[in-house]
C-alpha cells in the first residue's frame, strides 16, 4: 500500500477501476448488496441502466480501495493539489461563534481521501465504527489523529468535548444503525433505521450543522469538497423528523453522484417490525 500510495495519481485510479472490476465478478456478496440497494432506491431507472449503474459503482470501491493507500501515504502537498474545497468560509464562520461545526457527510466512496484532505484546512476530529483488522485499524489512528481525535461513533462524550474545543467534527449518520437512538425514516422512500443523534449532539453543543458533499471528478481530475451553509432551524421539535430531513440531504447528494455512494453497505439490514430482510 505503500507503493501503491506512492504512484502517479491516473495510475492509481486506473487500477482502482480494475481492481473494481474484479471486484464485480469475485465478490457476489457485496454486489447483491449494492445491486438489491439500487433496485430499492432507484426504481425509476429500468433493470439495464442499474446494471450499468452498479459497474460504476464498483470501479468507484475500487478507487476508494487506491484511496485508502494514497490518504495513508501521499505527501500533503500532493494531497492538496488534487483537491479543490469550496465553502470554508461557512465552517470559518461558524468556528467564529465558539461551540465547534459538526460537517455532516453521507457514506460516499471517497470519505477517506476527503477525510485527509479536510484534515489539512482545519483540525478534524472524524467519528468511525471500530474496523476488525488490526493492523487496519492501527493505520487508520495513525493517519487521522495528526489533526484531531479518532472518536468512536457510540462516544457522545467525546463529540461533545470535542465542539467544546470549538473544532470540526466529521459526522456522517447515514449507515443502518439498530440502537435506543435510532428510529425508522424514508431513505429513497424506503425505511432506514436511522441513527437520530445528530439534532442531539447540535442542539446540547450549540454547534451549528454543515452538509459537505465531496465528489470524485471525471478524468481522473481529482475531487471537489463543498462546504454548503449551515443548515437553517436545526435542530427542530422533533428528532425523528431532523433525521428525516438529514436523510433528505444526503438523498440529493447521492442523485448526483450515485456511483460514489456506498451502494455495497447493507443500509436496510434492519427492518421494521414485521417485515422480513431484503438481502
Amino acid at each position: 500500500m505503500y507503493c501503491l500510495g506512492r504512484l502517479p495519481y491516473r495510475w492509481q485510479m486506473s487500477l482502482g477501476r480494475q481492481l473494481g472490476r474484479l471486484m464485480g465478478r469475485i465478490g457476489k456478496s457485496r454486489k447483491h448488496i449494492a445491486r438489491v440497494n439500487l433496485s430499492l432506491c432507484l426504481p425509476e431507472l429500468s433493470a439495464a441502466e442499474r446494471e450499468q449503474l452498479l459497474n460504476r459503482h464498483l470501479e468507484a470501491v475500487g478507487m476508494a480501495m487506491m484511496e485508502t493507500a494514497l490518504s495513508w501515504w501521499m505527501p500533503n502537498a500532493r494531497l492538496r493539489s488534487l483537491a479543490q474545497v469550496d465553502g470554508m468560509e461557512h465552517l470559518q464562520a461558524a468556528l467564529q461563534q465558539g461551540r465547534g461545526a459538526i460537517l455532516l457527510i453521507g457514506h460516499f466512496t471517497t470519505m477517506l481521501v476527503i477525510a485527509r484532505v479536510l484534515a489539512l484546512h482545519t483540525s478534524l476530529h472524524a467519528t468511525y465504527r471500530q474496523y476488525k483488522n488490526p493492523l487496519y485499524q492501527a493505520m487508520y489512528e495513525r493517519v487521522y489523529r495528526r489533526r484531531g481525535e479518532n472518536i468512536a461513533h457510540t462516544d457522545m462524550r467525546a463529540m461533545f468535548r470535542a465542539l467544546k474545543k470549538n473544532e470540526a467534527l466529521w459526522y456522517a449518520p447515514d449507515q443502518n444503525y439498530a440502537g435506543k437512538l435510532s428510529a425508522f425514516v424514508p431513505f429513497f422512500g424506503v425505511p432506514a433505521s436511522t441513527i437520530t443523534a445528530t439534532s442531539r449532539i447540535a442542539k446540547t453543543s450549540g454547534a451549528p450543522v454543515i452538509p459537505v458533499l465531496a465528489q470524485r471528478l471525471p478524468d481522473d481530475a481529482g475531487y471537489r469538497i463543498t462546504l454548503q451553509a449551515p443548515l437553517e432551524d436545526f435542530p427542530g421539535e422533533d428528532e425523528v423528523s431532523d433525521a428525516a430531513r438529514i436523510l433528505r440531504l444526503i438523498e440529493g447528494h447521492v442523485r448526483q453522484i450515485p456511483e460514489q455512494y456506498l451502494w455495497v453497505h447493507r443500509r436496510f439490514k434492519t427492518r421494521p417490525p414485521g417485515e422480513k430482510t431484503v438481502y
